[in-house]
């Protein structure tokens, strides 16, 4: 990308974070059944937002000279994960956590990067699966668990 492009980018994230930040203090600190609080996410999202936001922008001061030549965009990968990320939204209530984020990993690892699919399985299952172990039985929080047609609910 350009470095005025990447400057006001991380400028547009930096106050996207604080504002995610500043808002998740405004949530309630506990929910039902759980001992993790639905401000925690946010709050913590907002942080690492934030800190990334801070690094692109440090790292636009450390470009070299600016070139004019243009990128091609690449639509197709990006309405791929795009119909990726709102099918996941719509579904991880029916088909729970660990199916939908597996799913929404396989295909997002895949749409960059064609082949490897036994590395993309083994990460987005270690991931989904791990994620979930944490959260719902190390940090007593809740997910959406396996749907109720497989049985293992």
């Amino acid at each position: 990308m350009s470095k005025s492009f990447d400057r006001y980018a991380g400028i547009v994230f930096l106050a996207m974070g604080a504002g995610f930040a500043a808002e998740s203090t405004r949530i309630s600190e506990s929910a039902y059944g759980s001992n993790v609080g639905a401000n925690m996410f946010p709050l913590i999202l907002g942080i690492i937002l934030i800190l990334l936001s801070i690094r692109l922008i440090v790292e636009t001061f450390r470009y070299r000279q600016e070139t004019n030549t243009k990128e091609k965009l690449d639509y197709k990968r990006f309405l791929i994960i795009f119909t990726a990320a709102v099918l996941y939204g719509l579904f991880i209530e029916q088909l729970g956590y660990v199916i939908s984020t597996f799913l929404f990993l396989l295909v997002g690892f895949q749409t960059m990067e064609r082949g490897k699919i036994w590395i993309t399985l083994l990460i987005a299952g270690g991931f989904s699966f791990g994620v979930y172990y944490l959260f719902v039985e190390v940090m007593d929080g809740t997910l959406p668990g396996l749907p109720a047609w497989l049985g293992l609910s």
